[in-house]
């Protein structure tokens, strides 16, 4: 038996009156995702325990079957174990974004929280220069990818308050910024960082370009290293993780899975949809399981965009999950699932912890069930899985 996970990012949203009250996902052309819908199981469920925070890895580590309120530790360390920073016990890893703030007579305001999706290599020799200048025994800069970095408070705390640069955009941040035990430090080499990047030769070369200059770092979603068991201590798998996002990685890699490159994907629009199909599908030759993570409609609806929301969906649909469908029987047996971590609804911008649809369907599902995988046929199912942690142990076993 062969086995695909499929993850659109924060793709489950409300309805948007420009799409004529049509959700995103009802909006977009989805033969592919309605097949499985209507063939196999559509149901909601709750990747969001009650009380954790709406976000990617809080979602993600509930589809990979693991009780987030028994092992999230917080976000940055899982991106750490994706870069292959091995933190120690004492290490404290915090999310290191790349922003642009506008100043106002009102004070700072968030107005991109991906310093204009910022290049892996313009943001690199950003961080390099930080880790050049600040870097020392007691904190350390790691360049990721775009506006995705990592700094590492060696013997710090996680003890204080931190705010998602993406649940602010086009707001004033000084409400936002860190409160509580150990944010003077974060404070302190925001302001120090400031400085340093406002004379970069990347910002200045992004100027020239007319591109949009990232001014600041944003320190948030702090956490020590967690331990978790590996998929294949689980359920006897092997198998490999496709995305551009870190913490996704970082969760893969936690599990077990094997990290599968593939080129010129970028975590947005402009990402290689069908690469992400055609290395999944190939990969299923020497794995049991494939984990394919697909950002784009997630950064659609942080920008608040509908229509290319639909976009990413339709991309989404027609060249990764069209493209495994139209070669998986090579393999015989096989399951499929796709799901969302979470809905990003364009209305409000941010992560939202409703429940979000799950479909399901294998080689053998003729169910003839719902007509389309949406937000509104999920809930007309009547299946509710209040736990989504749940739902992969399910999947494998053949009982959903």
């Amino acid at each position: 038996m062969k086995y695909v996970l499929i993850q659109g990012d924060g793709m489950s949203d409300y309805p948007v009156e420009s799409l004529g009250g049509k959700t995103p996902l009802e909006a977009a052309d989805t033969p592919n995702m309605d097949r499985i819908a209507a063939q196999g199981t559509l149901g909601l469920t709750v990747t969001i325990p009650e009380g954790m925070p709406p976000g990617t890895d809080v979602g993600t580590m509930s589809i990979l079957g693991y009780d987030p309120t028994r092992y999230h530790t917080g976000r940055s360390p899982i991106e750490a174990a994706s870069m292959g920073i091995d933190l120690a016990p004492e290490d404290v890893a915090f999310r290191c974004n790349l922003v642009t703030l506008d100043s106002t007579h009102q004070g700072d305001v968030m107005n991109d929280f991906t310093a204009g999706h910022i290049s892996s290599e313009d943001a690199a020799e950003i961080i390099n220069s930080l880790q050049a200048e600040l870097g020392d025994g007691t904190v350390s800069f790691h360049p990721g990818v775009s506006y995705r970095h990592l700094m590492v408070w060696h013997g710090g705390t996680e003890a204080m308050e931190t705010t998602p640069p993406h649940d602010i955009t086009d707001r004033g941040v000084a409400d936002f910024l860190p409160k509580g035990e150990g944010s003077a430090k974060l404070l302190e080499l925001t302001a120090a960082a400031n400085r340093i990047i406002a004379g970069s030769e990347a910002n200045k070369r992004r100027r020239e370009r007319g591109e949009k200059m990232a001014t600041d770092i944003w320190l948030w979603g702090q956490g020590r290293k967690p331990s978790v068991p590996t998929l294949t201590e689980r359920h006897g798998l092997k198998g490999g993780v496709i995305t551009a996002v870190d913490v996704v990685g970082g969760l893969g890699r936690l599990a077990g899975l094997e990290r599968i490159d593939v080129p010129g994907i970028t975590g947005f629009i402009d990402t290689n949809f069908v690469g992400k199909g055609q290395y999944a599908l190939d990969a299923l030759a020497d794995l049991d399981l494939v984990f394919v993570h697909v950002e784009a409609p997630d950064e659609s609806g942080h920008m608040g965009d509908a229509a290319l929301k639909v976009q990413s969906i339709e991309a989404l649909d027609r060249d990764v999950i069209g493209t495994i469908l139209n070669g998986i029987d090579r393999y015989g047996d096989w399951r499929i699932m796709v799901l969302p971590d979470h809905a990003t609804p364009v209305s409000t911008k941010t992560h939202s912890a409703d429940p979000v649809p799950f479909a399901i369907m294998d080689n053998s599902s003729h169910r003839g069930g719902s007509e389309r995988y949406s937000e509104a046929e999920a809930q007309a199912t009547g299946i509710m899985i209040d736990e989504a942690h749940g739902l992969l142990d399910r999947f494998v076993r053949g009982e959903a």
